[in-house]
């Protein structure tokens, strides 16, 4: 099964009477005691669920994914830094490619893009939303937070080479 935290609830204050638990099947659902609303973000998590087996994913508001966004025209792009072997599956030496899709006025509406944008990169542990954040997963919560860790860097230093015109 799956465990969500509810929308708008800091989350390092929560207790597991504030979650919401999912069978496998991420339709059946046990609310959770002490109320809560579910995020709008659960369309997004059920297609990465369903389309990459992930165990846990990660939705991330970093100033750093909104700016690599901005100064990437199509998709994210970065080689040659060390950081990109912290990342499932990947090296220093190849391209770290990390697809872009354009935001919505409500995150329901970004899932099809979604899975398209999981279709056409299957090496990609993390999808980015223009202006907006990304979604980061991985097969459980340790891989996905240090996936998470990971790209929060390399998308600072694409931000910062932009900076220094090497972008």
């Amino acid at each position: 099964g799956y465990w969500l935290a509810p929308s708008g609830v800091h989350k390092e204050l929560l207790s597991p009477d504030d979650l919401f638990r999912f069978e496998d099947d991420l339709e059946s659902c046990t609310e959770p005691k002490n109320g809560g609303k579910l995020t709008e973000c659960f369309p997004l998590f059920q297609t990465i669920f369903r389309a990459r087996g992930a165990g846990a994913v990660i939705h991330s508001h970093s100033i750093w994914t909104a700016l690599a966004t901005r100064v990437c025209p199509g998709d994210f792009e970065i080689v040659d830094f060390e950081m990109q072997k912290g990342i499932s599956g990947h090296g220093v030496f190849s391209p770290l490619r990390v697809p872009i899709i354009e935001n919505t006025e409500r995150e329901p509406e970004l899932t099809g893009a979604l899975g398209e944008a999981l279709a056409r990169d299957e090496r990609t542990y993390a999808v980015l939303v223009r202006g907006h954040g990304v979604y980061i997963w991985g097969d459980d919560w340790k891989q996905a937070k240090r996936h998470a860790e990971c790209y929060d860097y390399l998308f600072r230093a694409k931000v910062e080479l932009a900076r220094l015109g090497q972008a």
